[in-house]
């Protein structure tokens, strides 16, 4: 379910990181997410099962705080109007909550499909 990701390339390469650093700062702040008060995170779908059962094991306090993200979000939507900037989202504060769950998830359900594919051979003494 993760995306693909250039970043590790991206980084070990200082003149390319140098280059695309403000880009990368221009197209989070052109995106507009982070006007409503939204993180990165709160953009995954919710379409798989993955991602459902990261969902369910979120801390309750993140769970609630992502929810009132998107209540505020669509709110602020339905009334085309943008949040006062003291409320949006600073970059800072724009931290990845639900991405390392599912890594976790998808390691587990590797490893699962890793392990029932194993063949046990008896040995023949």
């Amino acid at each position: 379910m993760s995306q693909p990701s250039v970043a590790n390339f991206v980084l070990k390469r200082s003149w390319l990181r140098k280059w695309m650093l403000p880009l990368a700062t221009w197209y989070s702040a052109a995106a507009g997410y982070r006007q409503l008060g939204l993180k990165a995170d709160d953009l995954i779908p919710e379409e798989s099962e993955t991602v459902l059962l990261a969902l369910k094991r979120l801390p309750p306090n993140e769970a609630y705080d992502r929810v009132f993200r998107l209540r505020r979000a669509f709110q602020c939507s339905l009334s085309h109007q943008l949040l006062p900037v003291e409320e949006q989202t600073k970059p800072e504060d724009d931290y990845q909550y639900l991405t390392p769950i599912i890594e976790e998830i998808e390691a587990e359900l590797a490893e699962r499909e890793d392990l029932e594919a194993m063949t046990v051979m008896k040995q023949n003494k």
